[in-house]
């Protein structure tokens, strides 16, 4: 079947949510939205943001863009883009008002005004919080008002394969309706690609098992760029065994993390913001804590560190972190009131992506990127906490504005290329789907998010990152003999668990081939065989492209035009 839609919406977290109601607002009517999701529209993973969304609210009591532009480049060690970040720190205000009009209940303060609190590698409280289920409420605020609005329409449950880009330009995505087995068309004028990150790559993870990183796998293969992709974000409190996220909410509300003997360790390794330094020297501090044997002994392998809430009080904790204690108790039988966590560094966020310019615009003709799947650079090596749900907000809203003016120049529907059409078919249907190996898709997956856990953790080595890329170019060669064992149409999950496996494994290669290259330690690449940060050599960003050659390496200036590096201290 051919559908086709003014502006395809790939991905229904709060990116792509976001950039729907503003074309939407700001079309009248006038653009036809397809909104293209592999889950249910309001279960996509953005609802399990938990603790803030970063803004500057309260410039009479302290705050400003430029103190928030400082803790973000500061916090990126100082690998982001300048220009970028300012354009984020000025715009995020205004999104919390509007979400703020637009009904999401903010948590509030005794004087009626929105609460904010500390998150760690900010200076000043500036996470705008829902209790501790902010992204929850702020899906529920975008879809809410969504439906004031006639223009678009759902594809829920749909998995994208493809997308067909020709002579530099998009022509539209090629996708299976689970729901009838249907292999599908869409053509659009204009494609956003928001479907968020690359987590499942690994096996400790704070991500729903949806977020195969689909998306940028896609784009690659398309002729789009990845930028720094060696930058993984490890969050400090992942719950053991499970990984299920613990807010950086509990230490801005004031939990501690303590070892094994009790001791406040952070007060070595970060003596001023101690809790809430960032999170990737929290990560690094909990790994060598554990490492030196100062951990508690954890299942499987997944030793510990304490994390401490039982001196905020029930009331705190019933106020500020209710979902924090519903999880504790519902996964370990564990209140955080009365015991402390069992927390150790969490496989949460990339800060890499697709490439993408300040207003989110690809290199190809008619594409943007939003959201965890785009790197404009804002984050940089290392994201801090609470950037994340308020770049969804920006850029969604960006892209939204920038679709708008981009299809006011009546850019003219192109005819899709049947021959890559039928070539996309058939490697599903055929090549897949009736391929008669003897790999089984969940071990091959098993072995991979293994490789990753172990190769590209917290800290890395040159020979085991040489030693992980050998064994996952060795998964992809098996995944060619890859079955499905499960032959139908409908609701095939075997088939589309499959074409995720093949999405991850691109995406492990990349991140490999880009860290391996990057010989310093900077933010989330932290290397025991190149310590110190090296900006004379390495103060640039990665980009890795799939050519007629193959693979490409290659790397861009970051623009700096404020702030020089600096020794990176907290």
């Amino acid at each position: 079947m051919l559908i086709d839609h003014d502006v395809i919406i790939l991905g229904a977290g709060l990116a792509g949510l976001r950039a729907a109601v503003e074309i939407a607002r700001r079309s009248d009517d006038r653009v036809n939205i397809g909104i293209v999701s592999k889950v249910q529209l309001n279960r996509a993973h953005s609802v399990c943001a938990e603790g803030g969304t970063a803004a500057v609210l309260r410039e009479e009591e302290g705050d400003s863009f430029d103190l928030h532009a400082w803790d973000t480049v500061k916090g990126s060690d100082f690998l982001a883009d300048q220009d970028v970040v300012y354009k984020f720190v000025e715009t995020s205000p205004t999104e919390i008002i509007l979400l703020d009009h637009w009904g999401l209940p903010w948590s509030r303060r005794d004087d009626g005004r929105i609460q904010q609190r500390p998150f760690g590698g900010h200076s000043y409280p500036r996470a705008t919080m829902a209790a501790d289920k902010t992204g929850f409420f702020e899906m529920q605020t975008l879809y809410d008002n969504l439906t004031r609005y006639k223009n678009f329409t759902r594809y829920d449950e749909v998995f994208v394969t493809s997308i067909i880009c020709e002579g530099g330009s998009f022509r539209g995505i090629t996708m299976i309706d689970m729901i009838t087995g249907e292999f599908n068309v869409v053509r659009g004028k204009a494609l956003l690609i928001a479907t968020g990150g690359l987590g499942n790559l690994y096996g400790f993870t704070t991500y729903s098992q949806t977020v195969t990183g689909d998306g940028q796998a896609m784009a690659y293969r398309a002729g789009m760029s990845l930028e720094d992709s060696e930058f993984l974000q490890f969050h400090p409190t992942g719950l053991v065994p499970s990984g299920i996220l613990m807010t950086e909410g509990c230490r801005g509300e004031g939990g501690y993390l303590r070892n094994k003997d009790g001791d406040r360790f952070m007060k070595k390794y970060a003596p001023s913001k101690m809790e809430t330094a960032p999170r990737d020297i929290v990560s690094r501090s909990e790994m060598t804590e554990i490492i030196e044997g100062r951990g508690f002994e954890g299942p499987k392998g997944l030793d510990y560190v304490h994390l401490d809430l039982t001196h905020l009080g029930a009331d705190k904790i019933n106020h500020a972190l209710p979902l924090i204690r519903e999880v504790t108790m519902k996964f370990l039988g564990l209140d955080p009131i009365f015991e402390p966590i069992p927390v150790r560094p969490v496989a949460h966020y990339s800060m890499g992506g697709i490439e993408a310019d300040i207003n989110g615009k690809t290199r190809m003709e008619g594409v943007w990127a939003a959201g965890e799947v785009a790197c404009t650079s804002l984050h940089g090596a290392n994201r801090l906490g609470a950037n994340s749900t308020a770049e969804c907000l920006v850029w969604g809203g960006i892209t939204g504005a920038e679709i708008v003016k981009y299809l006011e120049t009546n850019p003219s529907m192109s005819e899709m290329p049947t021959d890559r059409v039928e070539e996309e078919e058939k490697r599903i249907f055929h090549d897949l789907l009736q391929n008669d190996g003897d790999e089984n898709p969940y071990q091959l997956k098993t072995e991979l998010r293994q490789i990753m856990d172990f190769h590209m953790g917290v800290f890395r080595t040159g020979d085991e990152m040489a030693a992980g890329l050998e064994e996952v170019r060795k998964l992809k060669e098996r995944f060619k003999k890859v079955k499905v064992e499960d032959k139908g149409k409908i609701y095939n999950s075997n088939l589309i668990n499959t074409i995720e496996l093949e999405n991850l494994l691109t995406l492990a290669e990349s991140m490999i081939v880009a860290a391996l290259a990057r010989e310093e330690s900077r933010g989330g690449h932290s290397r025991r065989d190149f310590t110190v940060r090296d900006d004379e050599k390495w103060l640039k960003h990665t980009l890795i492209t799939l050519t007629d050659e193959g693979q490409k390496l290659t790397y861009k200036d970051v623009t700096i035009d404020k702030w020089k590096p600096v020794e990176r201290k907290y």
